[in-house]
């Protein structure tokens, strides 16, 4: 069993597969791949995987229930392998950052997130470490929800591959170092 939960966001199916949405999930899964977690286990209403990364029991969770209702997979998964909040990081977009800017943040506010706001209902509390993800916002006549649920731009996605290695970094900093590390070295950039 894992020490360390790491949770993409993301809506289940092809349909949403590489919407800004779903960065969360295209996130962690990038993760995992570099850190050789096989997201081949079923429970908790997600995909999951864990292993050892640089000497630390890690795994990383997939919810698949629609993203508003994500909050049932991460706390089953986290009572049953008995996750302390400070041990769990939440991958997810996040429209007030830019595109490709991440930022760590310890518990607060959902920020108008429903997935946020379940996990942290079925958690009892919101004192879990996140990954903010820049998605950026539409324009200023554009629709937040149409926004979210299309695929990144052309330019976007050539950017993507620098995004997913930053990420990749970074939470392997808030593994090892902790969240305060994570913040001192990504939230400024």
């Amino acid at each position: 069993m894992p020490d360390n939960l790491i949770v993409g966001r993301g809506n289940p199916g092809e349909r949403y597969a590489s919407t800004r949405h779903n960065i969360g999930f295209v996130v962690a899964r990038r993760i995992a791949d570099a850190w050789g977690v096989r997201l081949k286990q079923k429970g908790h209403q997600a995909v999951y995987g864990w292993g050892q990364i640089e000497g630390y029991r890690a795994g990383v969770l997939l919810p698949q229930t629609y993203m508003n209702r994500s909050g049932s997979s991460v706390a089953s998964a986290c009572r049953q392998w008995q996750i302390p909040l400070d041990h769990l990081l939440v991958i997810h977009d996040d429209l007030d950052l830019p595109f490709g800017s991440l930022r760590f943040k310890r518990g607060g506010g959902h920020g108008g997130h429903n997935g946020l706001r379940h996990i942290a209902q079925t958690l009892g509390k919101g004192d879990f470490d996140r990954m903010r993800v820049g998605v950026g916002r539409p324009p200023e006549s554009g629709d937040v929800v149409s926004y979210v649920l299309q695929r990144f731009s052309r330019q976007q996605q050539k950017e993507l591959p620098a995004l997913l290695e930053t990420a990749q970094e970074a939470a392997l900093v808030w593994l090892a170092q902790g969240v305060d590390k994570a913040m001192n070295a990504y939230n400024g950039a």
